[in-house]
């Protein structure tokens, strides 16, 4: 009895080191990159972190095989590899290279790292993603992308923002631009513009600095409209990169947003006329006054646009198709003004590294009225949507609006539909709803939240989890009661702007009441 004790007590002592990482004076694996882009996955490597005074006969193995590790420099976190002049621009850490590569499975792997043939530390991984690390992080090992960022959240006090929102301030983007002295920093998803290619150019033949980062591969394409535009920017010397392709580290770079001098500029639009032209979409924007915030919205453009997953627009427009597209061309009353006012907090958030907790911890801590205005939401299982409905079954107010445009109706509609029978059968204080807009314009694109009045969450983060998790987003959330007015005005005018919606208890009604008035095969639409 005693020894079967003693041997389970062992086996625990050296399976440590192989799942929760090993003590500051003992080695532990860091990372491993089994999957690389290139052919034949040259640019394998492992990171293990080394106390600072190592020595002994180390070697690493896969089961199959076994490679011995140098013996001279093997300290601190290192990258070991077969291939350094592939890794090279692959990693941070300090490189060492072994006498012959391990060959990892992509299907997946355990590697040992023993000394003098005794086991010290292990880790195994699974199904190995292209370009993207097994890598240790604080809440366990996870699959990320070469060359993911890890950003925090950045926080500033007291500042001074502009708010707008479209159709109703068309100039709003361009004026902010159009008052840039030093840079303009210009990140989207789409952009086809000419009024802010034009404001761009202009920048730059006064001397201002102009970069602009875009979106490789976005939905339905690289529309012909964009081609010119992007066209004109690098004709008049300013650098355009997309962002995407083999090595992307994004789904989407989705992110609307710039910089401007000292300043922030995030949006819920992309750069075309539908959006901050004011052509068609609802959207919601804010400038934010702020350096700090304005230095760590940079540091994500250069992040972004820095790395291997860019490329300049003129080395891959010669080999791309392009998609035509209808001109948004709509005129739209302006009933809101932008408003120059105090914040006295505002974040700045990016997906996927800090976004998501964020959120939920926002939206947890609500404690009387929850307002949702978004394009649609991915599932009744998002994240952010689950969460929302926390808020209601402890008697917080939520109400959410969601777009009318055809191509969300229907689904838009199942999710209304759902949400309220689940309000109705639950009393939940719940009301959900599609949007109709009656000419103040022709469809919500605005990503918004408006917690308890006086928390505003503003950017690209559409309600879906690959948006959270998947994507580069950017989203600012502004503290005080003044921008909360202001965007709850907004809220409540769209949703009082008429809209459809069924009940639980509505549904066999309107069924029975379309069937005796003979109106198969109409849409039935219920005003506000």
């Amino acid at each position: 009895m005693f020894a079967r004790v003693v041997l389970v007590f062992v086996l625990v002592l050296t399976a440590v080191p192989a799942t929760a990482g090993a003590s500051s004076d003992s080695p532990s694996f860091v990372a491993v990159y089994p999957n690389p882009v290139a052919d034949d996955d040259a640019g394998e490597f492992v990171v293990i972190s080394f106390p600072a005074h190592t020595s002994g006969n180390w070697t690493l193995t896969d089961g199959e095989d076994t490679v011995s590790l140098p013996t001279e420099n093997l300290h601190g976190t290192v990258a070991l590899t077969a291939h350094p002049d592939r890794v090279s621009n692959l990693t941070d850490h300090r490189i060492l290279a072994l006498p012959r590569a391990l060959e990892l499975a992509n299907g997946g792997e355990t590697l040992t790292l023993r000394k003098s043939g005794n086991r010290v530390a292990r880790v195994s991984y699974q199904n190995a993603p292209e370009s993207e690390r097994w890598v240790r992080t604080e809440r366990g090992w996870a699959w990320e992308p070469l060359g993911a960022t890890d950003f925090l959240p950045v926080s500033v006090q007291n500042t001074t923002v502009t708010t707008f929102v479209l159709p109703d301030a068309p100039n709003a983007t361009l004026d902010s631009i159009h008052a840039a002295n030093h840079r303009i920093l210009l990140a989207g998803y789409t952009f086809s513009s000419p009024r802010i290619t034009d404001t761009l150019i202009a920048a730059r033949q006064r001397g201002v600095t102009v970069r602009v980062l875009l979106d490789r591969e976005p939905v339905g394409g690289i529309t012909a409209r964009e081609r010119d535009e992007l066209n004109r920017l690098v004709g008049a010397g300013i650098p355009v990169k997309l962002i995407g392709g083999d090595r992307a580290r994004y789904s989407f770079h989705h992110a609307k947003y710039a910089v401007v001098d000292s300043r922030a500029l995030v949006l819920t639009e992309n750069w075309k006329p539908a959006g901050v032209g004011g052509n068609a979409s609802r959207g919601w924007g804010v400038e934010v006054r702020n350096a700090t915030l304005a230095a760590a919205l940079a540091d994500t453009f250069a992040a972004d646009s820095g790395w291997r997953d860019t490329t300049p627009w003129s080395a891959v427009r010669d080999s791309r198709e392009f998609v035509t597209a209808p001109r948004a061309n709509g005129s739209y009353p302006s009933q809101f003004s932008p408003a120059d006012m105090h914040a006295e907090r505002v974040e700045l958030l990016v997906t996927p590294d800090n976004a998501e907790p964020q959120l939920v911890a926002h939206i947890d801590n609500a404690t009387d009225s929850l307002l949702v205005e978004q394009v649609t939401i991915g599932s009744r299982d998002h994240a952010l949507l689950r969460t929302a409905l926390r808020a209601a079954e402890r008697g917080v107010e939520v109400r959410i609006l969601l777009s009318g445009a055809w191509y969300v109706r229907e689904e838009n509609r199942e999710l209304v539909r759902w949400l309220n029978q689940r309000a109705d059968r639950d009393g939940l204080s719940l009301e959900a709803r599609v949007a109709e807009p009656r000419g103040r314009f022709e469809k919500i694109h605005a990503k918004g939240v408006l917690i308890d009045g006086d928390t505003v969450v503003l950017g690209s983060l559409n309600w879906n989890d690959h948006a959270l998790r998947e994507n580069r987003e950017v989203v600012v959330v502004l503290h005080g009661s003044d921008v909360g007015a202001y965007y709850s005005d907004v809220f409540d005018a769209d949703w009082r702007g008429g809209s459809w919606r069924l009940s639980g208890g509505m549904v066999a009604a309107v069924a029975l009441s379309a069937l005796g008035a003979g109106a198969a095969g109409r849409k039935i639409r219920f005003e506000a």
